[in-house]
């Protein structure tokens, strides 16, 4: 792709909503990468995480995250952590602070915390921009050219 093109598909208004609905470590890892990506490129993005989503955001949920597939009680995510750190690959925890220091919205799925029974208290909301229901999330997404389900 020519870089004239490049620039013309992000010039204009742009804006890209992720529903992240698993709580699997690979999926909120690509939904923190992909957040990233577009913040650099200055795309505002907002991730609402709901459901088994919800859970990663609780006081330590990145440290308990599973791996979708082959996490074998856990040694899958030990495998993958140590081939992070060896490529130097960001952890869970500073792709998440990154993307608040980007500009990213992060929405917590009030109707989620109350079917989980998860309280404000129990959330990182050192991430947490609202907390809202999926009408916000609705809101937020109408005029999103880019919406992704995680």
């Amino acid at each position: 792709m020519s870089a004239t093109k490049k620039n013309t598909i992000i010039k204009g208004k742009r804006k890209a909503t992720i529903i992240l609905h698993s709580g699997d470590f690979d999926k909120i890892m690509s939904a923190f990468i992909t957040g990233n990506g577009f913040l650099a490129m200055g795309v505002p993005v907002t991730i609402f995480f709901t459901f088994w989503g919800l859970k990663a955001l609780t006081k330590n949920g990145f440290k308990k995250a599973p791996l979708s597939k082959m996490n074998f009680f856990g040694l899958g995510r030990k495998m993958i952590n140590s081939k992070m750190k060896k490529y130097n690959v960001a952890d869970l925890d500073t792709l998440a602070k990154s993307f608040k220091q980007l500009g990213g919205r992060i929405t917590a799925c009030t109707m989620t915390m109350q079917l989980m029974g998860i309280k404000e208290k129990d959330l990182r909301t050192d991430l947490i921009s609202d907390l809202g229901s999926v009408g916000a999330y609705c809101y937020e997404s109408i005029d999103a050219n880019i919406t992704l389900f995680i």
